[in-house]
């Protein structure tokens, strides 16, 4: 995990700079606020386009759970980035890429424990009634 989320911060950066070599090497001149309304404007249109596939198939399959975690799961990973940030620039803490790392290790795992508790539930349910119909 933490080696995914250094790649990725890597690919941000190097993206980054060529979207501003690509600017200064033109005539366009955006200044960087200008940059950032541009590409997250895009980026996040371009999410949503491949996104809306994937939950109109998950909500066919009734996959709310799912859709829940891809949701929390990353309102979370800006929760943790934002603490972390915070200790930063207050000093009330370290601010340590470790912390992220474990705190969203700390949702995977409660949340499997939560799937498993709940598919476990939901298995024992449907025998029971299933049993009492072929009483009948």
């Amino acid at each position: 995990m933490k080696n995914a989320l250094y790649a990725l911060v890597e690919l941000i950066a190097r993206v980054h700079d060529k979207l501003e070599s690509l600017n200064d090497s033109y005539e366009y001149n955006f200044n960087d606020y200008q940059l950032h309304f541009i590409v997250i404007g895009i980026l996040g249109m371009l999410l949503t386009f491949m996104l809306i596939p994937l939950v109109k198939w998950l909500v066919k399959r009734k996959k709310v759970l799912t859709i829940t975690w891809i949701y929390v799961f990353t309102v979370l990973i800006v929760i943790t980035f934002a603490i972390e940030i915070g200790q930063g620039f207050t000093h009330t803490g370290t601010m340590d890429f470790s912390d992220i790392v474990f705190g969203i290790m700390g949702f995977i795992i409660f949340f499997a424990i939560y799937a498993v508790i709940r598919g476990v539930i939901l298995l024992l349910t449907k025998m029971i009634f299933h049993r009492n119909e072929n009483d009948d």
